[in-house]
């Protein structure tokens, strides 16, 4: 597995928003930097950590996370997997074919939705999802790029520390 320091990039948005909510947190596509902080910011918080990937290589990665707060699944099928409740944020770093419809599926049942690589449009498909939501904040000062959507929060005040 190949590490570069990019593949975090989207740290200063997680953590900004982690940090202002308190709900249910959802990791749809683990790695090997976005599990341990989700993890360490829930652990502190005391609130509750799904993380999910069809990547065996990333479950085993952070298997040593596990724990009554913090649920790790193996998914085989994105479609199998009830998305159908109300989280405060979702994380999304999964494979490109399933980025999409993961996203179309919690539009309007999360406060917070953060896409990891949010310039790749064609890579991932995501520019169909963009009109799903009432607000956008797209964070721009690193590479890859993280985009923020909402249609319960208005995002302004994360245009204000730009």
């Amino acid at each position: 597995m190949k590490f570069n320091p990019r593949y975090c990039s989207h740290f200063p948005v997680l953590v900004k928003v982690l940090s202002v909510t308190k709900g249910t947190v959802l990791e749809v596509g683990m790695g090997p930097f976005s599990t341990p902080i989700m993890h360490w910011l829930c652990f502190d918080q005391g609130r509750k950590l799904i993380s999910l990937d069809s990547n065996e290589e990333f479950i085993q990665l952070n298997r040593r996370f596990a724990s009554e707060k913090h649920e790790i699944h193996l998914i085989k099928n994105w479609d199998d997997f009830d998305f159908n409740r109300k989280w405060d944020v979702v994380f999304v770093d999964n494979e490109r074919k399933m980025r999409a419809s993961v996203i179309k599926k919690i539009a309007n049942n999360t406060n917070y939705v953060i896409i990891h690589d949010s310039e790749e449009y064609d890579y991932y498909h995501i520019d169909e999802i963009f009109p799903l939501f009432k607000y956008r904040y797209d964070y721009t000062k690193a590479v890859p790029n993280t985009t923020v959507l909402s249609n319960k929060k208005d995002l302004l005040w994360l245009k204000k520390n730009d």
